[in-house]
């Protein structure tokens, strides 16, 4: 029997929503018409992931064997000796997830049938709701209650609050300003008013998107014990875990972690040490459905649910591979989703399906999911740094995200 080998890899960038640069891998086999994509988005830096890509990963891939993906992986991983970076991550991530998608198109099975089968028959998932003020941030949860919604994520004025700052510093550099101690404060009356109004019918989170001094989170933390939050997301950046062995013996707030983690060394302590209760990584910034899979059964011997993450510069090959996980691993918590324009569901046909608060697979082989090529092409991504990771505190002091 002839091997079947990798015939080329290539990326596909676009941006069918006109916000988020996607960047796709696409691999050809010897066999005609047969591919797979996996998603490579890092919308901050993606013509560095497509050069990664097509000048280093595409030479050593060619000729090899497409079932190897395990060996795949681990030889990726260290072929360049530096590693653990979100550009070579982001890359290894297309390539094998794309591999994986081979495997269940050869196989004739969706991928979660590959990973175990189906622990649940679909995936909850949890909204975005935001407000100017604390009606607006109510009127969109109860909206989204009545679209079947039972996990909603709620902010209020964007992450970190949008506050009026009227004494700036002279010749103040330009960024996205906002008052950390006004926003801390600002957020446990929002969930007083949300919950007097829904009681408890729905699952409500926060992302304080580590806008916050470690010891303002623990304070922010504390005051949002008395509204069961289903989770608090990101309260500290990632150079400030050990803060949360603090934060756990004050607080019983449910902590998720790990959206800007890289590699094994960042999330190790924080589960083993039963620190945080959801891990929040983003599957292509880890490497892809090969190292994701190994950390949701690590999280699962420390009763650690996954909760992928999920926002809109997840392509829609990226939301299926998530997807798969949820389905197959038993502890699945929640997955975040933004939904997707009909535009995005054109460029890429077979688009998972959200129903009444949960996601479905669609049942066909590998993930389930196609691009169609010529109308990616159409929607050209835009250049230039993203805007809105400047952050800056009145004083004028870049921030974190």
């Amino acid at each position: 029997m002839m091997m079947l080998a990798i015939r080329d890899v290539r990326t596909i960038l676009t941006m069918p929503d006109g916000a988020n640069r996607l960047v796709i891998v696409k691999i050809e086999t010897t066999e005609p018409e047969l591919y797979g994509l996996g998603c490579a988005t890092f919308t901050q830096r993606p013509l560095a992931v497509r050069s990664a890509v097509e000048e280093y990963l595409r030479p050593f891939l060619l000729g090899k064997d497409v079932h190897r993906i395990e060996d795949l992986w681990q030889t990726m991983w260290v072929n360049s000796y530096w590693r653990n970076g979100p550009v070579l991550n982001n890359a290894i991530s297309g390539v094998d997830i794309a591999l994986w998608d081979i495997k269940g198109k050869l196989a004739g099975m969706p991928i979660y049938q590959l990973l175990g089968g189906k622990c649940r028959e679909a995936a909850a998932v949890y909204r975005h709701a935001d407000g100017k003020n604390e009606a607006q941030v109510l009127e969109r949860v109860q909206a989204l209650m009545e679209q079947g919604y039972h996990y909603i994520r709620c902010q209020m004025g964007g992450y970190g609050g949008k506050t009026s700052l009227n004494q700036l510093p002279e010749e103040a550099q330009p960024g996205t300003y906002y008052d950390p101690a006004a926003y801390a404060r600002s957020i446990p009356p929002l969930f007083e008013y949300i919950r007097a109004h829904i009681g408890f019918q729905a699952e409500l989170l926060h992302d304080i998107h580590e806008r916050l001094a470690p010891i303002e989170a623990l304070h922010l933390a504390k005051k949002l014990e008395p509204y069961e939050l289903f989770f608090l997301e990101d309260p500290l950046p990632p150079e400030q875990g050990g803060w949360l062995e603090m934060l756990r013996q004050q607080c019983a707030t449910p902590i998720a972690m790990g959206e800007l983690f890289n590699n094994q060394h960042e999330w190790m302590p924080l589960i083993t040490r039963r620190l945080i209760d959801f891990i929040r990584v983003h599957v292509s910034q880890v490497g892809g459905l090969t190292p994701a899979r190994k950390l949701a059964t690590l999280c699962e011997a420390f009763a650690v649910r996954t909760a992928w993450h999920g926002p809109g510069d997840t392509s829609p090959v990226g939301h299926a591979a998530n997807l798969h996980l949820d389905l197959s691993c038993h502890n699945f918590g929640v997955q975040e989703w933004s939904g997707f324009s009909e535009t995005v569901r054109e460029v890429f046909p077979g688009c998972p399906e959200v129903r009444n608060g949960y996601m479905y697979p669609n049942e066909r082989p590998g993930l389930g999911i196609a691009i169609d090529e010529q109308l990616a092409a159409r929607y050209p991504c835009s250049d230039g740094p993203p805007q809105w990771t400047l952050a800056r505190t009145p004083d004028g002091t870049a921030a974190r995200p």
